[in-house]
């Protein structure tokens, strides 16, 4: 999975930690929650980062490749 949507109406996107980092300060967001849990590997979504549809599709995007790049023998031992 690469993008998540929870109980409270917010989105959260799969990105590489050092993306994760970049658009956290970026845009003052912060790790994606999910019914109380962290989900450390996902970024909060905020309003103003899916205003502009293209850039939106652009993370969407950017995060698919992310994850179809990731190693899934090495996921399904952790």
């Amino acid at each position: 999975m690469f993008s998540l949507f929870n109980k409270n109406c917010e989105i959260g996107i799969r990105f590489s930690k050092e993306v994760q980092e970049k658009y956290i300060k970026e845009f003052n967001s912060s790790i994606y929650k999910s019914y109380g849990t962290v989900i450390k590997v996902y970024v909060l979504i905020l309003e103003a980062m899916f205003k502009d549809l293209d850039n939106f599709a652009k993370y969407l995007d950017e995060s698919y490749d992310y994850v179809m790049s990731l190693d899934l023998n090495r996921i399904s031992n952790l």
